[in-house]
């Protein structure tokens, strides 16, 4: 019996998405694994895979279609042996079938039984990818599932699958890293909804329609101004000791094609000052305080579609060269819509810098459910006082945003003291 592929939750909170394009045809034969089609989700763009064998017979959404609400059949495949021909024109039956039998159910008892046996064919394919546990039992899971699963650590024998047979599928591991994450989130999600008209006064005006990107974003940053207290704290950091140390730090790198960045060492300035002062890496969580026993950095970057945070993970561990390297490949993926949910879902504490546009200082919006993001204006040539005697320094404003119900002022203020004293003696940061 043919099998209905719908559309899926790429995210913990996708849902609705862009069916962008496919990569498969009606006709085409396709293997578990394989690239069917990409898939505008609420943060990036991401590729969709089979997780079954057999041929296409029907692609029931147009590629470039919005709004594609999670759970709706997009295509239709045909099981190996199966006549395509024949599966086509059955799979359109099943539910015009139930649609008449639902009327009279009441009137012809007989009708039920109909509806009840249309769907349970569905559920027969057989299964094509099988994993092994470590101790032995089979898990029917799909190759990707499997690789992600492999990178998060995640023991696929705990989870339950809703692919056929139970296969375990992309969805279900991004679903369980989504849970995890789940309650930390504010529990009252609804805003105020931005008004559907708007006078525009007669001036002229193009009016371009949101992507998904740009949507979570305005829901999410209304919500965290509405519903977390934010707290700002702001120090001025002496750079010349950081700008010697990069140039120096770049020098002994030259011919290894990779260059060290300001960014990158505040990013490790941060996650040492974080480690410093563990009290801050915190999310207030509800009825809890959840203390991380690892920094993961959440840095923003500002991609076509939209603001993005790919994650350094375990930052306070990593080397500035591994910071660099690592951030440049999510930065490109970053901006072609390519990073994968566990490349930017999570994060322990952010950080945002837009000191290259010349911007001297700012108040960052929190990323909920972190507790804290860091705001890095640019460098500037300023009178500063050293050693009783005014002379001329390179000088950053840095502003913390802390959210109050989990960070207290005072713990707030130790962090931007320990990251001042990280970047004004950098030698730390490299320790």
């Amino acid at each position: 019996m043919p099998t209905s592929i719908k559309m899926p939750a790429l995210s913990p909170t996708m849902e609705e998405g862009t069916l962008a394009r496919w990569l498969v045809k009606v006709g085409d034969t396709v293997s578990a694994g394989d690239i069917m089609a990409e898939i505008e989700t609420d943060k990036a763009t991401m590729e969709f895979e089979a997780v079954d064998e057999g041929t296409i017979v029907d692609i029931a959404v147009p590629e470039g279609t919005e709004g594609v609400k999670v759970g709706t059949v997009i295509a239709t495949l045909a099981a190996e042996g199966e006549d395509p021909g024949a599966a086509k024109s059955a799979e359109p039956a099943k539910p015009a079938k139930a649609e008449q039998a639902a009327p009279a159910a009441k009137a012809e008892p007989e009708q039920p039984q109909a509806v009840e046996k249309a769907p349970a064919p569905q559920a027969k394919p057989a299964p094509t990818t099988v994993a092994t546990s470590g101790s032995g039992q089979r898990i029917l899971a799909s190759p990707l599932a499997r690789r992600i699963a492999a990178q998060q650590g995640i023991d696929l024998s705990t989870i339950k699958g809703s692919g056929p047979n139970g296969r375990i599928v992309k969805a279900d591991v991004d679903g369980l890293q989504g849970a995890a994450a789940a309650p930390t989130a504010p529990q009252a999600r609804p805003a105020p909804a931005a008004p559907t008209e708007i006078p525009d006064f007669g001036i002229p005006f193009e009016a371009e329609k949101l992507n998904n990107v740009r949507k979570v974003i305005a829901r999410r940053l209304t919500e965290a101004k509405q519903q977390i207290p934010h707290i700002y704290l702001t120090v001025d950091v002496r750079l010349d000791a950081l700008l010697k140390l990069r140039s120096e730090l770049n020098a002994s790198l030259e011919g290894e094609g990779l260059k060290l960045s300001v960014n990158d060492l505040l990013i490790k300035a941060l996650a040492k000052a974080l480690d410093r002062v563990p009290q801050c890496n915190v999310s207030f969580a509800g009825e809890e305080l959840r203390k991380y026993t690892r920094v993961d950095i959440s840095v923003a970057v500002a991609a076509p579609s939209g603001l993005i945070t790919p994650i350094v993970t375990d930052a306070a561990k990593k080397s500035v060269s591994a910071i660099a390297g690592e951030m440049k490949g999510l930065i490109e993926k970053a901006r072609d819509g390519k990073l994968q949910p566990h490349e930017y879902q999570g994060g322990t504490a952010s950080l945002s810098n837009l000191g290259m546009y010349g911007i001297k200082q700012f108040e960052a919006v929190i990323n909920p459910p972190q507790g804290m993001i860091l705001a890095v204006g640019a460098g500037e040539k300023r009178p500063f006082i050293v050693d009783d005697a005014v002379s001329i320094a390179t000088v950053m404003s840095v502003t913390g945003s802390f959210d109050h119900r989990a960070i207290d002022g005072a713990d707030a203020a130790l962090l931007m003291q320990a990251f001042q004293q990280l970047v004004e003696s950098p030698l730390g940061i490299i320790a």
